[in-house]
């Protein structure tokens, strides 16, 4: 379906990259359309870029409306496939 999933920055690399974390599985992001980012930051993920920063009660409220929409495990599976 390929929704933008909010994702914790875990740690950010050299040529406009960083890793995150969604919901166990970790991948490395452009981040190249964000002013900066940091470890620690929530932003909002897709197709492999972080779009916008948001903060961590906006990403708690938007993943659990999307687990109570039952679209939580069908983006995070989708991600985990792109990541394997």
């Amino acid at each position: 379906m390929c929704l933008a999933i909010p994702a914790l920055v875990t740690a950010v690399l050299a040529d406009d990259m960083a890793t995150v974390s969604l919901g166990g599985v970790v991948k490395t992001v452009s981040v190249a359309l964000l002013d900066e980012v940091a470890v620690g930051d929530y932003v909002l993920l897709h197709v492999g870029y972080a779009l916008h920063k948001i903060s961590e009660e906006e990403a708690e409220r938007t993943l659990a409306m999307m687990a109570e929409g039952g679209l939580l495990q069908a983006e995070l599976d989708e991600i985990a496939g792109d990541a394997a």
